[in-house]
This record gives structure tokens, sequence and C-alpha cells, in this order.
């Protein structure tokens, strides 16, 4: 039986009229600051601010300065997945809001501006500003006003910054939250490639996927019962075109944090190893060689790896069900040469006899001149060939659920408006070849399949060609499915025509 979350009135008023976490609420105006002489004759620079994944450059200066930041409060409609729209509030109209980079020493001028189409008052509590709420007292700004105070960055780090305005749940889990570094005197090591990730939580009344504006649900958000866990913001924003683009030889470092409002993240990049994780935003490295790194909600971790060899890496919060059923998954793809002493890819695809190994080797070269004989009757046998159909039906579906009934699931139905359906597919029936050329080489970008559209990308599969007869015949026979077989010829015919 179903049953309804009910907030108590009581709590649900005391939420609403409390002041913001972590701050004394909104305070007077007290006027501009008068900075010391050594502080007034500082040079002033405006501060690069960047949408996600993007990272401002690194500083290049060796002496403080006196920082201007112009943050923007924007409540808008974005896409949270396709198909379905989600009312975000933002700093800078991007989930996650605008990197900020400064220097250890800066005296940083905040000016927060809340939209004037803004249906409510909003603020900012900086996790790099030594003082009550982070700024939160400073800024608490109503829609169509500003609010301004000074600060001096006195710790070098990677700082998470949100939202702290009541119910401060509520406006981190709309999508209030970010990332500031303070790097520090000296500057951090130079690297090639510099990203920028986020993870935060959605509670949506609607279910996950579900099409259409959803809105917030506040009984889910006490429950910590997300509808979608996202890299920066939406599924497959990292996906496909929007994938991290790197090279192989790049040094590559991700600036990582989660908004939350309430999980912790295990951050795992399938295929690499960290070399290097400053853990929680501080600025000694604390661990070398690291195969996942645990961010608690309000934190960071500062990811250094190489790119060794060529392919598409995926990444992850490897609680699992938050990755494949929730959407915390992203792509980082490098090009370049192959190293196949490093990585050799698949390299046999043998008969495995156990502790008969000698006379299963023997077994298996008489199988294969039996397979001969059994293709030259089957031209002349309907009967053969529909039971080397059947042997081939099953052979498939064992390569199914090796290898895609995580995405397309068992009954071959897809992720709703995340991975297309395989069952009743009128995109899978139309081109035999055009399946099987995704099966060998992949595919990213728009499809629409029984007049839905998808944009997701699917890595090419590490199959014989053998392999992708039987799994190709498998999926266009099952679940309703009806179409000849794929036979190796096919398979090899397809892939000639690519290279």
């Amino acid at each position: 039986m179903k049953t309804s979350r009910v907030i108590p009135a009581a709590l649900l008023a005391l939420v609403l009229a409390a002041p913001a976490f972590a701050s004394e609420g909104p305070t007077d105006a007290k006027g501009p600051v008068l900075l010391p002489p050594d502080v007034q004759a500082l040079p002033v620079e405006q501060a690069i601010l960047t949408a996600p994944p993007h990272v401002p450059p690194p500083i290049k200066r060796k002496h403080a300065a006196r920082v201007v930041v112009n943050l923007e409060v924007r409540e808008v409609v974005m896409r949270i997945a396709d198909g379905a729209e989600y009312t975000f509030w933002t700093y800078g109209g991007s989930v996650p809001g605008s990197f900020i980079r400064i220097r250890e020493g800066d005296v940083v001028e905040f000016t927060l501006n809340n939209h004037p189409s803004s249906k409510l008052p909003h603020n900012i509590d900086l996790h790099a500003v030594t003082g009550p709420g982070g700024g939160a007292a400073s800024t608490f700004t109503a829609p169509g006003h500003g609010s301004k105070f000074t600060f001096k960055a006195l710790n070098p780090g990677l700082y998470v910054y949100h939202c702290a305005t009541a119910p401060v749940p509520m406006h981190i889990g709309n999508g209030m939250y970010g990332l500031i570094l303070v790097e520090p005197k000296d500057g951090l090591p130079s690297v090639d490639k510099e990203f920028y990730v986020m993870q935060g939580e959605f509670y949506t009344q609607g279910g996950f996927g579900a099409s259409g504006l959803q809105t917030f649900d506040m009984a889910k958000s006490i429950d910590e019962h997300p509808t979608y866990v996202l890299f920066n913001g939406s599924v497959g924003a990292l996906v496909g075109d929007k994938a991290l683009d790197t090279k192989v030889g790049d040094h590559v470092r991700v600036y990582f944090g989660v908004g939350g409002p309430n999980l912790t993240s295990s951050f795992h990049v399938i295929g690499e190893i960290f070399d290097k994780v400053w853990t929680e935003g501080g600025m000694k490295y604390a661990q070398e060689h690291v195969q996942t790194t645990m961010v608690p909600s309000g934190g960071s971790a500062i990811l250094e790896f190489k790119m060794d060899v060529p392919g598409t890496y995926v990444l992850v919060d490897h609680s699992l069900s938050r990755a494949f059923n929730k959407g915390a998954l992203g792509m980082l793809k490098a090009s370049g040469p192959e190293d196949r002493v490093i990585y050799s890819g698949k390299e046999i695809d043998a008969v495995y006899f156990g502790a008969a190994a000698e006379e299963g080797s023997a077994s298996a070269r008489r199988e294969a001149e039996l397979k001969a004989k059994i293709a030259a009757e089957i031209k002349s046998n309907p009967a053969i060939a529909s039971l080397t159909k059947e042997v081939q039906l099953e052979r498939g579906k064992q390569v199914y659920m090796a290898s895609c009934f995580a995405c397309h699931l068992p009954d071959g139905k897809g992720m709703a408006n995340v991975f297309p359906p395989l069952a009743g597919s009128d995109y899978l029936k139309a081109d035999r070849d055009r399946a099987i050329r995704i099966v060998l080489k992949g595919l990213t970008g728009p499809v629409t399949v029984n007049g839905v559209n998808y944009n997701s990308a699917m890595p090419p599969q590490p199959l014989t060609d053998e392999q992708v007869a039987d799994v190709l015949t498998y999926v266009t026979n099952s679940w309703g499915n009806e179409g000849p077989a794929t036979t190796v010829d096919d398979v090899r015919r397809v892939k000639n025509e690519t290279h």
C-alpha cells in the first residue's frame, strides 16, 4: 500500500521561519569597509568565473590582489533529464554554480546579486570565508537587490559554497552550490587539463525520468531518498559530445565537490587510478595511487591522474545504483595512440576446458571441423538451419547478459529517457547493418526509438565477430522482435566497410 509522508504543520512552520543555518540571519548594511592603506594599494582585478566543467586559468601573479567577484542568483527552468525539466536555483545560471579562483592572501570584494525575476531571497555561505556564516549573514538578498561584503582569503584549499537561507536543504537541493579554489601562494603544479565536477541530489515528486516540469519533494528530502543523484546538474551532463576531452599523455586534474544536501560520494573513474588525491579539499595531498575516494556532503577533493592509453573512461559514484539508476555517471574521453603493453585489449577468446585442457584443445579442433560440415549441410536442410539458429540464440543470450543487460535491462526495455529499448525497437529493426556498426564502433548522439528521443552514449563492445553475430541474432529475435539470423560473414562484411 502506498502511503504519503505528512510533514507536521508546526514543524514546517518552524523550518520556514527559522534563520539560515550557521548564520545570524540578515544583517543591516554597515556601509563600505575602510580598508587599510596597504590593502587599498593592492592591484584590483575582476575574477574570471566559469560554468562547469570549465575552470578559470591558473593564477600566475606572485602577490596578493583585491579581487572583485560579482555572482548572480537566478531561478531558471532547465533540463534535468530527457523530457523532464526542473526549476533550478542557481549561482551564475548553472548547476553547480560558477567556479571561483583566487589566491591565498587576496582581499575579495564579493557582491551577490539576486535577479529581479527570482521568487525568493537567497544568500551564500562560502566555506573559504573566515567569519560568521561564511558570509551568509552579510549576503541575505531579496529579489532585485545586491549585497556586498569583503573578506580576506586566509586559508588555501578547495572549498564548497552554498545557499544558507532557510530551509537550507531545499535551497541546496535545488542546485545552490559550487566551488571556490584558494590557490596557495606558490600556486599548484602545472597540469595539461583541469575540470570542474560536482555531485548533488535532487528530490522530485515524479520518479526518475518522469516527463514534464518536476517540483521539489520535501518529504523525500527529509527521508534522504533522492530521485536523482547527478554530476553537474543533469542526466548526461558529461556524456556524449559533452564528455570531458583529453589526449594520451595529458596530466589531468579534477576539482570534485559534493553539494549534497545529504549524501557522501564514492567517486571513481573506471579504468583509472588517481595518482594523487588532496582529500577534503586541503592543500597537502594525502594519498597516492587511489582507486576510489570518499567525499562528504559539503566537501571536496582534488584528483590528479595521467592518461596512459586512449579510450572512454566512465566517472561514477561507486555506490553504483546511483550511477546506473539515478544518473551519477559521466565520461572522459582520451584520444591518441595505443600502448598495448599497458593495455592490450582483448587478445584471445578461446574455449576453456579446465583440467582437460589438452583433450579440450583436440576437441576444439574437431568441433571446428564439424562446424564446417554443418555449415555445408545447413544450406540444403531448413530443419538444421532452425536448430542452428536456436543454438545461436542461446549463445547470444549469454553475451547479452554479460555485456548489455546493465543498460538495456534483462527484458530489453531499457531505462526511460536514458537508454533506449531493444524490445519492439523500430530503430533496431530498420537496418541490420547499422546495428552491427553500432556494436562494433559504438554510438554517440541523439537517436529516436519508437518516437522517443534519446541522447546518450554506447561505447564500442570488445566482442568477437561470432559474439556480435550471436548477440544481434538474440536481440532481433527476443521480446517480440522477429528477424533473420545475423551471421559472422555479415559482421565481417560490415567491419570491412568501416575500415
